[in-house]
């Protein structure tokens, strides 16, 4: 079974092709905001790198967010509009989980945290169950201080990953009891979210095109400039 992956939902485009839950090609892009003029090359590219034609695929896993409004609604739709004309089935995924997904494999809690702008973040709490992870309660999006007052609150063992973390060095360091889990765990993982697509398809959870929808928690930021201004 063939699949593809991607995830726009940070300043990160990441694009998978897999043949069951592995990874047979990967691409990512940081830098940038012009999601929209890379997504469809880089599949093409991963498909000719690969030598899977799209027509093989048998669904089409992608982030839904919490994210930047732009990539993250551009990611979306392109995955649908593929799904739509490939009539396969999609696999809807949280961003946040494929931050926290690759770490798994830890002995303590997981705090995945991606940036998003404006002096907030994008936070959601983990808990590690066998063979993946599981989310403690919904995404927020609050200041990066509420994120380690409610990690002091609660006191137990964490470990933080996503952008989020690391746009913030001021606010999240020497946080006791907490620790970072470095830079390669900054963004959303698309090979996580190539066996969390595989693994769905198999056991028949996933979604027509219809029914997925991006995750913003906020407004765009041009719809809130605008209300501030005539505020």
């Amino acid at each position: 079974m063939h699949v593809l992956a991607i995830d726009t939902a940070t300043a990160q485009v990441g694009v998978a092709i897999g043949v069951g839950d592995h990874v047979a090609g990967e691409v990512r892009l940081v830098g940038g905001r012009r999601h929209a003029e890379h997504l469809v090359p880089v599949v093409e590219r991963l498909c000719d790198d690969t030598g899977v034609r799209l027509d093989r695929l048998a669904a089409i896993g992608v982030g839904v967010g919490p994210g930047l409004f732009t990539g993250l609604r551009v990611g979306v739709a392109t995955a649908k509009m593929l799904a739509r004309v490939l009539r396969v089935p999609m696999v809807a995924v949280g961003s946040l989980d494929l931050v926290a997904h690759p770490l798994r494999h830890a002995d303590r809690q997981i705090a995945a945290v991606l940036d998003a702008r404006r002096s907030e973040v994008f936070y959601g709490r983990y808990r590690t169950v066998p063979g993946g992870v599981l989310r403690i309660g919904d995404p927020t999006v609050v200041p990066p201080e509420d994120v380690v007052g409610d990690l002091l609150s609660r006191g137990v063992e964490t470990l933080l990953a996503g952008d989020g973390v690391s746009a913030h060095p001021e606010v999240f360091t020497d946080v006791d009891r907490a620790e970072w889990a470095g830079p390669t765990f900054d963004f959303p993982s698309p090979a996580s979210l190539v066996a969390l697509t595989a693994h769905r398809v198999e056991r028949e959870d996933f979604a027509q095109p219809a029914e997925v929808v991006p995750v913003y928690l906020r407004a765009a930021d041009a719809r809130i400039n605008w209300e501030q201004r005539s505020s």
